[in-house]
C-alpha cells in the first residue's frame, strides 16, 4: 500500500514526483489532473481558511488553470510542486484581499466565525477558543499583506522557510524577518501564546 506523503496524496502506480508529472503533461496534457488531484484539497482548505468558501472553489480552479498555461515555465529540478502552487494562489489571494479583511474584522469583533480555527486547538488550554479566535483574527488584519502571507503559508499550509521564499520570490531571510514580525504580533494579541509554531519548530528549538 503506497503511503501518503505530507500533503495528504499518495503517489500514483509509477511513483512520479510533481516534476515529472509536470513534464509529462507537456505531451500529455491529461496528466496533469494527477497534480490537481494530490494537490488540490490540501489547497481548497488554504484558501478557505483565508477567503471562505464562497470564493475557495474559484480561486483553486484559476491556480490550476493558471499553472496548467505556465507548466512549461515550471524548474524540473523542484519535485515538489506545492510551493509553486501556493505562490501562484498567493497572487489570487491578493485580489480578494478587502475581502479577507473585512473577515477578519468581523470575527474580532463577533468570534463567530472558523477562520481561525486551525490556531485556536493548538493554543494553550487556558485561553477560550472564542478569545483566541477573535484576538488572532484582530491581529491578522492589522498585518501588511506580505507579514501575513508569510505567517499563513507557514502556520497554515505547512511549507518550510525555503518553500516559502520560493512560492513568493522572495530571500529566505527575507521570510525570517517578515515572519519574526508577524509572529511579535500575534503573541502580543494573544498574551504570549504563539499557535503559529509548528511541530517542526518546536522539535528544532
Amino acid at each position: 500500500m503506497a503511503h501518503a506523503d505530507r500533503t495528504g496524496a499518495a503517489p500514483d502506480a509509477g511513483g512520479a514526483d510533481d516534476a515529472e508529472v509536470i513534464r509529462r503533461s507537456l505531451h500529455e496534457p491529461d496528466a496533469f489532473a494527477l497534480l490537481f488531484d494530490r494537490h488540490a484539497p490540501a489547497l481548497h482548505r488554504y484558501v478557505t481558511r483565508r477567503l471562505g468558501d464562497s470564493l475557495a472553489d474559484d480561486v483553486v480552479a484559476d491556480t490550476f488553470l493558471a499553472a496548467f498555461r505556465r507548466r512549461d515555465r515550471y524548474d524540473q529540478a523542484r519535485p515538489d510542486a506545492r510551493p509553486w502552487l501556493y505562490g501562484i494562489a498567493a497572487n489570487l489571494i491578493g485580489k480578494h484581499r478587502r475581502v479577507e479583511i473585512r473577515a477578519y474584522r468581523a470575527l474580532a469583533r463577533t468570534g463567530a466565525d472558523e477562520v481561525a480555527e486551525s490556531y485556536a486547538d493548538r493554543v494553550d488550554a487556558r485561553v477560550t477558543a472564542s478569545a483566541v479566535q477573535r484576538e488572532l483574527a484582530g491581529a491578522l488584519a492589522g498585518l501588511s499583506a506580505g507579514d501575513r502571507e508569510v505567517l499563513l503559508l507557514v502556520a497554515w499550509a505547512d511549507l518550510s522557510y525555503d518553500e516559502v521564499a520560493d512560492a513568493m520570490g522572495i530571500p529566505v531571510g527575507t521570510v525570517r524577518s517578515r515572519l519574526h514580525r508577524a509572529r511579535k504580533k500575534t503573541r502580543a494579541a494573544l498574551g504570549g501564546a504563539d499557535p503559529t509554531v509548528t511541530e517542526e519548530e518546536t522539535r528544532h528549538g
